[in-house]
């Protein structure tokens, strides 16, 4: 089978697929060059250095988060970047938590966060409440994104658990809620969340805009 013509593009795809397999300490230009059926060499050409092969890899991603129209509601617009972003961490869990700690100050990642950013500025908020709201939202849909990646569910066990019908006896709270936490409740309790904060930016731009002497516009319903 004829090997397709080495590119920025393939190597960059294929280096993500290797790291979302098998973790991103698979990642070296040794195990990529047998992916790719090349030297180890040839992909310096393209990328001279990991760190920016892995600025390609972060772009990938960012490239699928995808933004509503400018003329919808902030609310809206805030939804969709959210759940799209939810839906680019589950599709990279391997990738994702350098995803999730990479500084984008590059420009693909400048121009994702900039979209982001305008829709808090679209809010109507103060730019301080604007600062305040973004960095929470950062919080919710990194920390969201780690969680059901490779989260909690994924990680460690303790040495020696507490065995169920224990746990049932002196922990009853938890184990009442439990049944919420599996993988089919997940999108709903993201959304339950996502709701949260957007009612949150709500309240304030209404306790701004009531200082301010005006009536803050209705929110419109959401469309989930």
């Amino acid at each position: 089978m004829k090997r397709r013509p080495l590119s920025a593009g393939l190597i960059a795809v294929t280096a993500l697929a290797l790291a979302d397999a098998d973790g991103i300490e698979s990642l070296s230009f040794r195990n990529l060059a047998q992916k790719l059926g090349c030297e180890a060499m040839s992909i310096y050409h393209y990328f001279p250095s990991k760190a920016h092969l892995i600025d390609a890899m972060v772009a990938i991603c960012l490239s699928e988060v995808s933004f509503a129209d400018t003329k919808a509601p902030w609310q809206e617009r805030l939804r969709v970047a959210a759940r799209n972003w939810r839906a680019m961490a589950l599709r990279h869990p391997g990738f994702f938590p350098i995803v999730a700690v990479h500084r984008l100050n590059f420009r693909e990642g400048l121009t994702t966060l900039n979209h982001i950013v305008e829709i808090f500025a679209a809010s109507g908020l103060s730019l301080e409440a604007q600062a305040r709201h973004f960095r929470v939202f950062g919080y919710y849909i990194v920390g969201a994104g780690l969680d059901e990646a490779i989260g909690y569910a994924k990680g460690p066990s303790a040495a020696v658990p507490v065995e169920p019908e224990e746990a049932m006896k002196l922990f009853p709270a938890i184990i009442s809620i439990g049944k919420w936490f599996a993988s089919e409740h997940r999108e709903k309790t993201f959304d339950v969340g996502l709701e949260s904060l957007i009612a949150g930016m709500e309240a304030a731009l209404a306790t701004e805009m009531k200082m301010a002497g005006h009536a803050p516009e209705a929110a419109p319903p959401s469309k989930a």
